[in-house]
């Protein structure tokens, strides 16, 4: 980070190869659309190039590029209509589903149903609600670091997702209805 700020392009090069694909695999659970993502990436890429030298190490390098992907991520949703449902074919999400225990295939279709349903759920929600649960249950953040990506404090960020998590239960139960 030091020398890609100093202006060494090669530096950057090797931060664009390290962090790329996490960056696009939030911006595609925030925008549900990979076109999208891929634009919100490149936008990042360029806002972190253009904002390097701001840097100050108060943050770590990679709290910053996440925050750097979430702005462009949002700023890409505020440019559209709403949000089409997210890829259900991820899986990282069924430790909110609860596992039948038996391994056997009805289980696992059950659990896949839900899975998709709690995706469905998730591209429903608002960015605000969105962005913190995507952050907290995909990519495994900590509540510290989500706060320090969204530039809240943790006590809101908490508020946030306690919100987020209420959402999304009612959701699931609306669209487990009808």
């Amino acid at each position: 980070m030091a020398a890609a700020q100093r202006g060494d392009g090669v530096a950057f090069d090797e931060l664009v190869r390290r962090h790329t694909n996490t960056m696009y695999r939030v911006a595609y659970r925030i925008l549900a659309d990979a076109a999208e993502a891929e634009d919100a990436v490149q936008e990042a890429w360029v806002a972190a190039w253009r904002s390097l030298r701001h840097f100050r190490n108060e943050a770590a390098p990679t709290t910053w590029l996440y925050r750097v992907v979430t702005n462009a991520a949002l700023a890409q949703v505020r440019r559209r209509k709403p949000t089409v449902p997210i890829d259900t074919s991820d899986e990282s999400m069924n430790h909110l589903i609860p596992d039948d225990g038996t391994g056997n295939p009805e289980g696992h279709a059950v659990r896949s149903e839900e899975a998709d349903l709690v995706h469905r759920a998730i591209a429903t929600l608002e960015p605000s609600q969105r962005v913190p649960l995507v952050l907290r249950e995909f990519e495994g953040m900590s509540y510290e670091e989500i706060a320090e990506v969204l530039e809240v404090n943790t006590a809101a960020l908490r508020s946030r997702l306690h919100r987020a998590r209420l959402a999304l239960l009612t959701r699931l139960e609306e669209m487990r209805r009808g």
